[in-house]
């Protein structure tokens, strides 16, 4: 591996790679470094003056959550500024090589793009990454077992992604940060055996792993498929060839090339910058949770419509609620219930039960009543307040964590497709659902500005490493405009319908083995010593990036 980081030798034997080199080599100069300045400025103003307007309601009787924010936040920052090296600097690496863009406007472009994707994206993406960690550790977010949750995930996170950035392999983020998740509830779930509480969600971190195995497999096919196609239909033999010196592609090669990047740009930013935004969200809910358990942005019109919605639902799963007396499930245990009112100031013993739901992904027979039940206690509180602002601090993260555990126990009865609901019912579920989310899966723009920010500073810091390694590494000939155009067109169709359906993936996996592909399709051959090293990665970064967050959370346990 030591050698990936060494100057990469001449593609070809007996040619020369010294235009590149010089390309590569450049600075920015010092209109780019203004103008990136300028941006870089410009979004720390708005994200820092939002950020203290947030927390100008906030008075904590000591300094020490916003010392604690603090640090927090230039963690999960510093996350996501790793993963600019790592996953940007993949979208950028055909236009650079086929001469379409010089490297540093390459670079500027990427990162505009990557901030429209971070701004324009769904959340879905950052609240599915959530879901697979413990529910009782996200709820109890701002206890010790919490903050020792996210400190151990991002740094395990940060290490693994800067040590194979070093060696120059494009390893994915999204790989280590399920890796580090997984890690967390695995060593959760051996530190607390007597809760009863499942560590992970296998079922949810299955569904995440098929789309992380299965898109390199998408990258490597289609796109040796499309370049194949392409050659059928397209027969101008430049397209085919390297090169030559430093002339670019023709126009309108250049043009889709031009494209091909900036979607998988904006992809990446709708997809990859999700990942640090959810456990940003963990981190404002459990450090300062009167700013941002719930959505302050609701209108009282939204509520008073919340309200109505959930008695509809109420009385919905009332027709489901006939089954079995509560006493013939299992209740919480005692070690449960002492554990949940030790953390809470106030825990319904619905809720508890749910919990277990939740953790088990099992529904029993009296689910839908408790689940009633608690819609109850949730629409009381917030009709009694008229607006989700005026709820008291100290009731805040109880009613955050009630509305939480419905809407998760929701999603485990949807899935398990326990009880079986009609078509009408289910709507007025879901209905439902959609509203206690908008209520507590939210993000702040002030929070994407600041990812975007991050994501395109690490771009423009250690993006030569990557490029390089995708450039001239992967392939045993220079890189064609074909197959570049290939790549990029798979990667950005890929990316963008991941995140239609929730699912993260990897820019990193996806793009190289695209060119990987569309290098075996025509024949060029790879350079098995780098595949080698790229498949070593994928397969080395789970098991590390487990054991690296798991123990790491361990030592955080015992520190706080």
């Amino acid at each position: 591996m030591a050698a990936a980081a060494s100057t990469p030798a001449p593609l070809i034997p007996g040619k020369s790679t010294s235009i590149l080199d010089s390309k590569i080599k450049k600075t920015p100069g010092r209109i780019g470094a203004l103008v990136f300045g300028l941006a870089l400025v410009g979004g720390v103003i708005y994200a820092g003056s939002h950020l203290l307007s947030d927390l100008s309601g906030v008075h904590p009787s000591s300094a020490w959550p916003f010392v604690l924010l603090g640090f927090a936040l230039a963690i999960a920052l510093g996350f996501e500024f790793v993963n600019g090296f790592h996953d940007t600097a993949n979208a950028v690496a055909t236009v650079i090589y086929t001469h379409t863009l010089e490297p540093h406007m390459a670079v500027v472009w990427s990162g505009v793009w990557n901030f429209g994707g971070v701004l324009t994206s769904s959340g879905a993406v950052a609240f599915t990454v959530v879901s697979l960690l413990p529910v009782e550790l996200i709820l109890r977010v701002g206890s010790g077992a919490g903050f020792a949750m996210i400190f151990a995930l991002l740094i395990a996170a940060i290490l693994w992604n800067l040590l194979t950035w070093y060696f120059g392999l494009p390893n994915s983020s999204s790989h280590t940060m399920i890796g580090s998740i997984l890690g967390i509830g695995v060593m959760n779930q051996l530190m607390e055996p007597r809760t009863g509480l499942s560590g992970v969600d296998w079922g949810q971190a299955l569904n995440v792993g098929k789309s992380l195995l299965f898109s390199p497999i998408v990258g490597f096919i289609f796109s040796a498929l499309l370049l194949f196609v392409l050659k059928a239909f397209v027969k101008n033999r430049k397209l085919y060839k390297e090169p030559e010196g430093n002339e670019p592609p023709p126009f309108w090669i250049r043009a889709l090339l031009f494209f091909t990047c900036t979607g998988v740009s904006f992809a990446h930013g709708s997809n990859d910058g999700q990942k640090g935004m959810g456990l940003i969200m963990l981190i404002l809910i459990g450090t300062v949770p009167t700013a941002y358990a719930l959505n302050h942005a609701m209108t009282n019109e939204q509520v008073q419509t919340f309200i109505a919605i959930s008695e509809k639902a109420e009385h919905t799963l009332d027709k489901y609620a006939h089954g079995p007396a509560a006493s013939q499930s299992k209740p919480p245990s005692p070690q449960q219930v002492a554990q949940a009112q030790k953390q809470n100031s106030w825990t319904p013993t619905e809720q508890i039960a749910l919990e277990k739901v939740v953790s088990e992904r099992k529904v029993q027979p009296d689910t839908p009543a408790l689940l009633s039940q608690l819609m109850k206690d949730i629409s009381q509180q917030v009709s009694g307040y008229q607006s989700l602002a005026a709820i008291p601090p100290a009731s805040i993260p109880n009613v955050r964590n009630q509305m939480y555990v419905a809407s998760e126990t929701m999603r485990v009865m949807e899935k398990t497709k326990t009880p079986s609901f009609d078509a009408t019912d289910s709507a007025a579920l879901l209905n439902y659902k959609k509203q206690l989310d908008h209520a507590t899966k939210f993000i702040p723009d002030w929070v994407k500005v600041a990812v975007a920010l991050a994501l395109g500073l690490g771009t423009m810091v250690g993006w030569k490493r990557i490029v390089i390694t995708v450039g001239e590494r992967i392939g045993k000939q220079h890189l064609t405009y074909a197959q570049g155009a290939s790549a990029e067109l798979v990667a950005m169709g890929t990316i963008l319908a991941a995140d239609r359906f929730g699912l993260p993936v990897s820019t990193t996996h996806v793009l190289t083995s695209g060119v990987a592909g569309t290098m075996a399709e025509s024949g060029a051959g790879l350079q098995w010593r780098t595949i080698r090293a790229l498949v070593a990665a994928w397969v080395l970064t789970l098991p590390i990036s487990i054991a690296l967050s798991g123990g790491l959370y361990w030592i955080f346990r015992h520190v706080f």
